[in-house]
Order: C-alpha cells, then structure tokens, then sequence
C-alpha cells in the first residue's frame, strides 16, 4: 500500500503564514507529480497547486504570488509555503500524489487524509 501523510495545517492570523508538508510512503515506485487542493465549506474541491518530477510547477490564480510548492524527490515530500494567508484561504487541504505502486506497477492517484488550515482573526 500507499500511504499520504499531510502535516502543518492549524489556526493563523491573516497575513501570516504555514508550511504544510506532504510525504508518501510504502510502496510507491515513482512520483509523476505531486499536488495540494482544497475543499472549503460548502464548495468542491480545489486545485491550489502542483509540481511535476522535474520541478515544473503550475498554481490557480487566487496563490499566485502568495504560495509556493516545492518537492523532495529522495524524501518522496512536497511543501507547500503560505505566506500572506487570507480568511478565503480557510479549507481542508490535500495532498495528492500521481505516482506509480510498486507490484502491480500502475499509475494511480493517492490522496491524503487532509489538514484543516483556518486563517481568521
């Protein structure tokens, strides 16, 4: 099996700023891509951002300038830095993982369990 463990979500003052963290473990053979989203009350899910195996990266417009992911190849872990956090920046956020499993080699997506992240005064 594939595990997802998200990490670093929690209660923040507009303006400041989380790191939250992603790794995958067990049997992954290989990562494509690596992804953050999130899903607010009421709302679907969200892509925030992703980051391909070769560093490309790709975010929705709300984070431009605000977020940045980056990845560990070898530690098979994303980061996902928020500075400048806003109220609408309130969700559960996910970390997925486009990779590959070991034995039956095929490309599946994972995702993690989730970690709320609350910016409000």
């Amino acid at each position: 099996q594939v595990q997802v463990v998200e990490s670093g979500g929690g209660l923040v003052q507009p303006g400041g700023s989380l790191r939250l963290s992603c790794a995958a473990s067990g049997r992954i053979f290989s990562i494509y891509a690596m992804g953050w989203y999130r899903q607010a009350p009421g709302k679907q899910r969200e892509l925030v951002a992703v980051i391909t195996s070769g560093g490309s990266t790709n975010y929705t417009d709300s984070v431009k300038g605000r977020f940045t992911i980056s990845r560990d190849n070898a530690k098979n872990t994303v980061y996902l830095q928020m500075n400048s956090l806003k109220p609408e920046d309130t969700a559960v956020y996910y970390c997925n993982v486009d990779g590959v499993e070991a034995g039956p080699h095929q490309r599946k997506v994972f995702w993690g369990q989730g970690t709320q992240v609350t910016v409000s005064s």
